[in-house]
């Protein structure tokens, strides 16, 4: 007796191993351009610059004295000491410089600033000059002294002379003679006519306006910008402008615009 034994299945192939599966720790690293990344962030920076600067720069406004840069205080301090000459307040003066914020003595700070801008091409023009010369005077009132004392000639510090402007009654003209026959001279002509030396007054300066111009701000009110310029167009600081209004008057000087 025979038993029937079912087929051996066939030979089956061995099976392949398994990868091991890829992650972020055996993925193939990719070297960095360091030239491409520097020239972006230079391309960065310059791009944040010029849009800071040129497109939408940042206007400051209502900016407060002690906030001025060194060389602006200068400036302010050379119109309030112009303003000082001018009206004589000293309570005025000193709460300028007070609030300008120049120290624990602001007389000598202005000592100071008058020695530094005297050491530069400042006092070159005749504003610059009357400014310094203008704050020399306010510091000797109070009793001190700085190297501007020793930097200026002494010709030029007797020659500050702050010039007024203040509007003159309108002069009431003579009639106009009669004409009258010339009688005869007693003495002969002489051929060579007597010269006649006449004196000069030293030139005045005078100003007129060459445009006005409406500035219309949503944010700001009350402003008024008035531009002093010479005969080449270049600007004239320290020049005394007066405003008034029916409540009253002021006078502020120019030259004194903060930097952004």
């Amino acid at each position: 007796m025979t038993s029937s034994l079912p087929p051996a299945p066939p030979p089956s192939l061995p099976e392949a191993p398994e990868l091991p599966r890829r992650t972020r720790y055996r993925r193939p690293r990719r070297s960095i351009s360091w030239i491409a990344l520097f020239i972006g962030l230079l391309l960065g920076i310059g791009g944040g610059l010029y849009y800071a600067w040129e497109i939408a720069p940042i206007e400051e406004t209502d900016t407060a004295p002690h906030q001025l840069r060194a060389e602006d205080k200068a400036q302010y301090v050379a119109a309030a000491m112009l303003r000082y000459k001018y009206d004589g307040d000293l309570d005025r003066a000193i709460n300028t410089l007070v609030e300008l914020n120049l120290g624990p003595d602001p007389i000598q700070a202005v000592a100071d600033i008058a020695c530094n801008l005297a050491r530069t091409d400042y006092i070159d023009s005749n504003a610059g000059l009357n400014g310094v010369l203008a704050m020399m005077n306010f510091y000797r009132l109070q009793g001190r002294s700085g190297c501007a004392d020793q930097i200026i000639p002494a010709p030029a510090q007797d020659a500050l002379v702050i010039t007024l402007v203040a509007p003159t009654p309108t002069a009431t003209l003579p009639p106009p003679p009669t004409k009258t026959p010339t009688p005869p001279s007693a003495f002969a002509v002489s051929p060579t006519p007597t010269i006649l030396v006449v004196p000069t007054t030293p030139p005045q300066r005078d100003f007129i306006i060459a445009t006005i111009r409406d500035f219309c701000d949503s944010e700001i009110e009350g402003v008024i910008e008035v531009f002093v310029q010479d005969f080449n167009g270049d600007g004239i600081p320290g020049q005394a402008v007066r405003v008034r209004w029916d409540d009253g008057s002021n006078i502020f000087y120019t030259g004194l615009k903060p930097e952004r």
